[in-house]
């Protein structure tokens, strides 16, 4: 495995783990407030985060492009680097745009469904993404080998373990989970597309403010929110806003850059194993035999799909 490849995974594993411990806070925040006033707030404040980290970054930016172009003083070089900014631009916007309607759909879905199904089926459902992207990923002309389909299947069987409990039937909210995973495996293809063609700090803000306003206006339209229970849940919120949101998306869209869509998605659903382990450390919940096999096939999948393919000759 080189460099490049175990530092975008370590991001992305680490993005799993933020949003694997947001599960709390999604269930904490949802006793105070509904689901399009949660993730309004909770998007919109990962947007507003986001916003000086961006002046810091393109001064930074600004200052080595000053010195980089004392040193070379080439015309043409600033030519060309306003076509690309032209282009970057144009490429930001539409894809901080379309991240944020997917993020707006998924998220949603996803804070309903929770309310009619169980925890367990909706983590497992949630993280069917883990299938979806790999099939989704056919259509467009990526290729998966043995060893990424052997991982899904690994990953998926460890989900099961993990989150099921008895019988699978799928429900009401169980649908409403399974176009949130729809809806996550589109993002993350979409984040795979456009992450090497634009900032992807500023693709995450953009993609935030998207998906808070538009929460917002349905929080306007179809609940009545009260600042009193939204300050009631300072802390679900601020977390899910800080860092699942202004921390854990960046670092996918970051994370994301150079690595194959479905390994990708097969190291962010560790965000089950790890929201499992959360309720057992922080909430006190115990972890029977078959979750922990859960977890061991999880972990199992991820190493797998990290292992450098054997070249042709090699013996």
């Amino acid at each position: 495995m080189n460099k490049f490849i175990a530092r975008q995974s370590c991001l992305l594993f680490l993005t799993a783990l933020i949003w694997g411990v947001a599960f709390v806070a999604q269930s904490a925040g949802m006793d105070y407030v509904g689901p399009f006033t949660f993730n309004a707030v909770r998007s919109l404040i990962g947007g507003i985060v986001l916003i000086p980290c961006i002046w810091i970054l393109d001064r930074w930016k600004k200052k080595s492009g000053e010195a980089q172009t004392e040193v070379d003083g080439q015309k043409f070089r600033e030519q060309s680097t306003k076509v690309e900014s032209d282009r970057a631009k144009r490429d930001l916007i539409i894809g901080g745009t379309s991240c944020g309607v997917l993020l707006f759909i998924a998220s949603n879905f996803q804070q309903f469904g929770i309310q009619y199904t169980t925890v367990g089926k909706a983590g497992f459902v949630t993280a069917l993404y883990i299938v979806i992207v790999p099939i989704l990923g056919i259509f467009l002309h990526r290729k998966a080998g043995a060893k990424i389909w052997l991982g899904v299947t690994l990953a998926l069987c460890g989900l099961y373990l993990l989150c099921m409990q008895g019988n699978f039937s799928l429900q009401k909210g169980d649908f409403l989970v399974l176009l949130c995973a729809f809806s996550f495996s589109f993002h993350i293809l979409v984040v795979d597309y456009f992450s090497p063609k634009a900032d992807g700090v500023k693709m995450s803000c953009i993609q935030f403010l998207v998906c808070g306003i538009l929460s917002a206006i349905c929080m306007f339209l179809f609940e009545t929110p009260q600042i009193s229970l939204v300050l009631a849940a300072w802390l679900p919120i601020l977390y899910a806003g800080v860092m699942s949101c202004g921390v854990a998306y960046t670092l996918q869209i970051v994370g994301q850059k150079g690595m194959n869509p479905t390994i990708a998605s097969l190291i962010l659903s560790m965000e089950s194993v790890v929201s499992v382990l959360a309720g057992w450390i922080i909430l006190h919940e115990t972890l029977s035999a078959k979750e922990l096999m859960g977890c061991v096939l999880m972990f199992a999948a991820i190493i797998l799909a990290q292992l450098p393919d054997r070249k042709r000759g090699e013996k």
